[in-house]
């Protein structure tokens, strides 16, 4: 058999995206599974004595097991922290498809599930020829978006929940993360959130100043 793929977008940029995949990892993993996690293009990266470095990138590959190689979590690491698109111009580096499938397959080969996070928001483009729906697709993943909860998230959501369809993808999933600790009312926005996606929620991730997904991961209920 083999692995399931979820691609994992948001609302927006700075959502929590990577923490919400990297609790969805340890929640997989506690359900038995090998559950690996991938970055395909990550921008912002730091100079290590092994290579650029992508701080999302090093969470996915910590919470997954088995512990894939860090060149096929995130294939495309990129120095500026930048839309894909404009930080891989200025590295001189083209993004390919067939680059991105090949480290994907050789993840899919040691693992049951491979969590796969994506840039930004769904429409964020990857190169001028590569959008994350293409990548989404070519993979057969379903989505799950991690919808930051904040003013104005409603919107973010329904909009994205619609733009997912409208690309013929299949929404499987929402995970509500609390990334505004003054927001108010919290409770009644995730009730209109639950009423108004066509999706069921997999959790509530509470808003911490410093985050740790394995203590989070028992709030997560992945849909089979």
């Amino acid at each position: 058999m083999s692995a399931r793929s979820y691609f994992i977008t948001g609302t927006d940029t700075g959502i929590g995206k990577s923490h919400a995949s990297a609790t969805l990892l340890h929640a997989l993993r506690a359900q038995g599974l090998r559950a690996v996690g991938m970055k395909p293009v990550a921008s912002g990266c730091e100079v290590s004595a092994e290579g650029l470095r992508n701080e999302d990138a090093l969470l996915l590959q910590a919470a997954s097991s088995p512990t894939p190689a860090y060149v096929d979590v995130n294939p495309y690491a990129l120095h500026a922290p930048l839309a894909p698109e404009l930080a891989a111009a200025q590295d001189g580096v083209e993004i390919a498809l067939p680059i991105l499938l090949a480290a994907h397959a050789r993840l899919a080969a040691q693992a049951d599930v491979v969590v796969v996070e994506g840039v930004g928001g769904w429409a964020a483009p990857l190169s001028a020829s590569l959008d994350q729906a293409d990548l989404a697709r070519e993979l057969g993943a379903a989505v799950v978006l991690v919808v930051g909860m904040r003013l104005g998230c409603i919107n973010h959501a329904r909009l994205t929940a619609r733009a997912i369809a409208a690309d013929g993808l299949q929404l499987i999933g929402w995970i509500g993360n609390e990334i505004d600790p003054h927001m108010d009312r919290r409770d009644d926005n995730f009730r209109l959130l639950q009423q108004r996606l066509d999706a069921p929620c997999w959790g509530r991730l509470p808003y911490t100043f410093q985050p740790e997904p394995r203590h989070f991961s028992h709030l997560l209920n992945v849909s089979k």
